[in-house]
């Protein structure tokens, strides 16, 4: 490498600005085109020359060099930042009577029969709006919720396809222009990510789109560039200026200043074409490098979009068709039995992995012994599978004409495979239990539960960490986490001083989470979060649930006699009070506040549904967050419904919300509207 420094400042210059656009360049030749012209080594030449002239000349380092797409110091937290032209979502359409019903609202908006739309994959990443400022990248912002998001611009210099500074091979510049994409991960890099994080005892991703929203939104930026993130720009959102009349060629436009864009797209005469163009990637879509979770429709013409214009929520112009729920076929290798925390054994399936609605499944609950009989479901069976609502994998059905005669029937122990213990299916109840209530599986998964997010929420403790706790004798019970002391930590397996620093710092932050999470963090049967909250609420103090009755309980609303006679039955027992005592003495909060008799109650009167998963909040979370403003989360969708809330991968409950004409506001519409209270 030549470390020979120019003679002047302006030489200096000179040579830096040309690496600079040679950087550039063979950087969009490797990340956008997929079509190098020089080798890795070359490339790192160029790299280590700029380096060391910006290390002896630091005046020359700017913002878009490509020096500076990785190395920013972790944050402190996201800065809020406005859009200049809001980020709305989409409709959707789940049938080709959808599509059709969409079409006809165009032609009667613009008073036509001839209509033209450009349909393009749906990229199921993290939608972001990059702003440009004469050609260079001055922030990167997530979508949030449509009129402000959050600035990630270090995060977003990490993806090497999003240019720092636009090519405008043969096009106009404008002077400010904020671009709209999709950032997404790959899932040869998902299935990487995830081994690593199985090795080290992490919690795996559920699915590339929740990896990269996650890895988007790390404050550390060098952790973000370990990542390999990409993106596909599909629009823009706000310019000064722009030199096209269509949506077609604004893709072609994009193309020219040097953004990634998909080339999976299709320019449709009729909405004849638009259907069998989206039925035509229902099975295509495996095939893809990436996940996709349907298609977007758009009206090619711009001047038709302004047109149309849009509703608060949604353009009128653009529709997203969501795929079906995706099924697959695999073979049952194995059945295997899990112990949870009350007993319970559950037969879970062993799956040969198979990809489902954008992830790997290898794993299925099949609930009890009559649910695998009612299925006739033998170990060996080819069956298929599908997620439940898109997020849970569930057997469907077996397909017995592919039987070989090897396949095992499957019965429930009549011993636990944890401790030996007496295994009993009580009479009018489906599943079987371990009898033992000193089970090591009972302790350990309660363990599991009691730090969960929705529970005392302990962040860094996983279950490879609890069990190697459990090994080393330093915990027998919840409240010994509590107890724990720093070279306690640091000497088992995988961990060092500053990981068992930043486990003690997170135990002892657990001790403010209050007295509702840590009623559900107890375990007690049929005691959910919410139910849990509602109690907390109710009673303000733990010591009051000593002398509860079972009628008391009943007068909380949407508490049971089921729920009040285990709640009842659980603080009853000495063992109970012996674990609280012993939290007590640590230091445990074991009050909540009560409302106040005036606290205000937007939501009083209102009914919320959720569907599909949120990534800013657990659905414990956000039922909390609508009990606490007065209104009522329920489990299905009716005409008393007043609001669906529909997550990422919504399920059915979406289609009948749609039907009934409930309000449906996707997570950003939902976080806005708590963020107003």
């Amino acid at each position: 490498m030549n470390t020979n420094l120019p003679d002047t400042p302006e030489e200096a210059r000179a040579e830096a600005e040309e690496l600079k656009r040679l950087l550039s360049y063979h950087s969009h030749r490797y990340y956008v085109l997929d079509a190098p012209e020089i080798s890795d080594a070359e490339f790192d030449r160029l790299m280590q020359r700029l380096i060391v002239l910006e290390a002896a000349y630091p005046a020359l380092v700017s913002p878009d060099s490509p020096t500076q797409r990785v190395g920013a110091a972790p944050a402190e937290g996201f800065a809020r930042v406005a859009h200049h032209a809001p980020m709305l979502s989409l409709a959707n359409a789940f049938s080709d009577d959808d599509l059709r019903a969409f079409d006809t609202r165009v032609k009667n908006g613009l008073g036509t029969q001839q209509v033209e739309y450009v349909v393009e994959l749906k990229i199921d990443g993290l939608a972001v709006n990059l702003l440009y400022e004469n050609g260079r990248l001055i922030r990167g912002a997530t979508r949030g919720d449509g009129q402000y998001g959050e600035d990630v611009t270090a995060n977003i210099r990490t993806i090497r396809s999003v240019p720092l500074s636009l090519l405008g091979h043969g096009v106009d510049i404008p002077p400010l222009m904020e671009v709209r994409g999709e950032v997404y991960l790959p899932r040869r890099e998902f299935d990487r990510l995830n081994e690593l994080r199985s090795a080290a005892g992490e919690p795996i991703f559920a699915n590339p789109r929740n990896a990269a929203a996650g890895s988007l939104r790390q404050l550390n930026p060098q952790v973000t560039a370990e990542r390999a993130l990409d993106i596909f720009v599909y629009g823009i959102g706000w310019r000064e200026g722009l030199p096209a009349v269509t949506h077609a060629e604004t893709i072609k436009y994009l193309c020219k200043l040097g953004f990634k864009t998909n080339p999976h797209y299709r320019l449709c005469a009729t909405i004849d074409e638009v259907i069998e163009y989206c039925a035509s990637w229902s099975e295509k879509r495996v095939d893809l490098p990436y996940d996709i979770d349907g298609l977007v429709i758009k009206v090619n013409s711009l001047a038709g979009q302004e047109t149309l214009g849009a509703t608060a929520k949604d353009p009128r112009w653009a529709i997203a068709y969501k795929f079906p729920a995706e099924q697959a076929t695999t073979i049952v290798e194995d059945i295997i039995i899990r112990v949870g925390r009350t007993g319970v054994l559950t037969p879970t399936a062993v799956l040969r992995p198979v990809r489902v609605s954008g992830s790997t499944v290898s794993r299925a609950t099949l609930h009890n012994q009559d649910y695998i009989r009612e299925k006739d479901i033998r170990i060996g069976d080819t069956v298929i599978i599908h997620k439940a609502g898109e997020v849970i994998p569930e057997v469907v059905a077996v397909i017995p004409s592919r039987r070989s005669g090897a396949e095992r029937i499957f019965t429930m122990p009549s011993v636990c495979p944890d401790c030996g213990g007496e295994v009993v299916r009580q009479s009018g109840e489906a599943a079987h239990k371990c009898m033992n209530p000193g089970c090591p599986a009972l302790l350990r998964e309660g363990l599991i539960h009691f730090v969960s997010r929705d529970a005392m929420n302990i962040e860094g403790l996983g279950p490879a960490v609890l069990q190697s706790l459990l090994e080393a004798g330093l915990i027998k019970d919840a409240a010994d986490l509590y107890y724990l002391k720093e070279e306690d930590i640091a000497g088992l397996e995988r961990m060092g001083t500053k990981s068992a620093a930043n486990l003690v710092s997170a135990i002892a932050a657990s001790k403010e989470a209050g007295l509702s999470r840590l009623l559900f963090a107890l375990g007690i049967r049929f005691v959910g979060a919410k139910a849990a909250s509602l109690i907390a609420k109710h009673y303000g103090d733990i010591e009051a649930l000593r002398t509860a009755t079972v009628e008391e309980l009943m007068t909380i609303e949407e508490i049971g006699p089921k729920i009040a006679e285990s709640v009842v039955g659980f603080f009853r027992e000495p063992n109970t009070w012996r674990l609280i005592e012993k939290l007590k003495k640590a230091g445990v909060k074991t009050t909540e506040e009560k409302p106040a008799a005036d606290a205000p109650q937007p939501f009083a009167g209102k009914t919320f549904v959720l569907t599909g998963s949120l990534s800013g909040m657990t659905r414990s979370e956000a039922e909390a967050a609508i009990a606490r403003l007065g209104g009522k989360a329920s489990s299905s969708v009716s005409k008393k419904t007043d609001y669906l809330i529909a997550g990422a991968e919504a399920g059915s409950k979406l289609a009948k919300a749609q039907e009934l004409g409930i309000t449906i506001l996707d997570e950003a519409a939902f976080m806005a509207m708590l963020d107003r209270q």
